[in-house]
């Protein structure tokens, strides 16, 4: 028998953050919340994405600077890694922050979570066969979709038949592999790969462009390469998994390079990281005439409603960019544009990002390449990590600074940065275009000595002057 729950002002379906962002708005506006969620409570990040796999990179990071030897008179070692312990410590720190973030604070604020399978029925309204067992459904003012993405797999001949890891079954493992084939070599692939190289496995990556980091500058890739080269990591770029197959207990790929030619390579294991797609499946979207785009996303206006006025989406099942901060700015504004009809818009000009290698990744605002395909003039400085003092008394000199201007005004129109703590300096960074600061007054800007982001002030004097000639902490 389907029993109806109504009076509600909002329903949201997934309870990741983009979910709870939307909830605790709602709450803190005195409406009424029901929330519905079919598997874990917490979504991608706290379970499988952000949480576990920097906990992970950040044991790997520790063991690498235990087997470093850029410090003379330091004697250090590093034993071999107790796997099974390391997976056991990542869970309880992602128990305890689930618990601590999401499931104790929804019963604070006080909305209630259905657990089970929702899917959109005429009126609009959610159809909820419950996890135990009977059916709900669920009326409300206004729905609010937040189910996220999950691992995306190109169509590779026998990839079913063999099996592979994807960036959340690699962190479950109870064994750390011998060897690893890593396919994607963007975030999550560069991540996974250093991870499980600075564990002790042996990996490879194959990338379908022709470089690491494809979307980055020119030479964050090569820079990133250099890394992976000293660290051991095989790179083949420019190269596609053809086919895989099982032999003697190994996963054997057969790789086409751009050029035609075809190579083997083998290994324990095979981990796909080709990126990422809208969660959708089993919604029925289309009875609600919910408009749906070519990878699953849903199509959303600028206020984040759906083709149905009473159906709203945010994070990464819009297609907007997939990070956890996205979702949670999503959540509140949906929720504060669908109960108060804010009409609130988001500005993505100064959206960072971060991948979170040893150096890590960071970026915002336009590429050079992107500045010239909007018919803009630019100027741009590339400054390497050797002129950056931070850097220098890190012993660690791998990585630069390249900043992207307008060539007649000197707006920071972009900035890249690999190096350690890159994610610190690129918040500077994004303040300094949202801003919209000229390269000559983020020169001017006041930068503690020996710290990385000084690394953004001395780049932008790079436009002006020449910084091999400053003493260390002059301006």
């Amino acid at each position: 028998m389907t029993k109806t729950a109504s009076g509600y002002d909002l329903a949201v379906i997934g309870s990741g953050g983009a979910a709870f962002a939307a909830a605790i708005a709602a709450q803190r506006a005195g409406k009424r919340v029901l929330m519905v969620e079919r598997h874990t409570i917490g979504g991608t990040c706290v379970n499988t994405g952000c949480v576990p796999s920097k906990a992970l990179l950040a044991a790997a990071e520790a063991r690498h600077v235990a087997l470093d030897q850029r410090f003379p008179g330091i004697t250090t070692s590093a034993g071999p890694v107790d796997f099974p312990a390391l997976i056991a410590g990542k869970r309880g720190l992602v128990e305890a922050l689930r618990a601590e973030k999401y499931t104790d604070l929804a019963e604070e604020y006080g909305w209630q979570i259905l657990r089970g399978e929702a899917r959109f029925v005429e009126g609009p309204a959610l159809e909820v066969t419950l996890a135990e067992g009977g059916i709900r459904r669920v009326e409300a003012a206004h729905y609010l979709v937040a189910t996220g993405s999950a691992p995306w797999t190109p169509p590779i001949d026998g990839l079913a038949e063999v099996g592979y890891l994807t960036s959340t079954t690699a962190m479950e493992l109870d064994a750390l592999p011998e060897s690893l084939l890593v396919v994607g070599g963007n975030a999550i692939g560069l991540e996974q790969a250093q991870l499980f190289a600075r564990l002790g496995t042996s990996v490879t990556v194959v990338e379908a462009l022709d470089r690491l980091a494809p979307f980055e500058e020119p030479e964050i890739s090569q820079t990133i390469e250099g890394v992976f080269a000293d660290e051991g990591v095989t790179v083949h770029t420019g190269a596609e998994l053809a086919r895989v197959r099982r032999r003697d207990g190994q996963v054997v790929a057969t790789v086409r390079h751009q050029d035609g030619g075809e190579i083997e390579l083998s290994a324990e294991q095979l981990l796909v990281a080709t990126g990422r797609r809208p969660a959708t499946a089993g919604l029925n979207l289309e009875a609600v005439q919910v408009k749906v785009g070519s990878h699953g996303e849903v199509v959303v206006d600028e206020y984040l409603r759906t083709t149905n006025p009473r159906i709203w989406a945010v994070g990464d099942v819009t297609g907007h960019p997939q990070y956890v901060y996205v979702a949670a700015a999503h959540g509140t504004l949906a929720a504060d544009n669908a109960l108060n009809d804010a009409r609130r818009v988001l500005d993505y000009t100064a959206l960072p990002r971060v991948t979170f290698t040893s150096p890590a990744i960071a970026s915002v605002g336009m590429t050079e390449a992107q500045a010239l395909e909007a018919g803009l003039r630019c100027e741009c400085r590339v400054l390497p990590l050797e002129y950056v003092p931070r850097a220098l008394v890190n012993r660690d000199t791998r990585g630069l600074v390249k900043l992207v201007a307008d060539a007649e005004s000197g707006r920071l129109l972009g900035a890249h940065v690999i190096a350690e703590s890159a994610g610190e300096v690129i918040a500077v960074a994004g303040y300094a275009l949202a801003n919209r600061m000229s390269v000559a007054q983020v020169a001017e800007m006041w930068c503690p000595y020996l710290t990385m982001a000084e690394g953004l002030k001395l780049a932008a004097q790079t436009f002006t002057r020449d910084v091999t000639k400053l003493s260390c902490c002059a301006s």
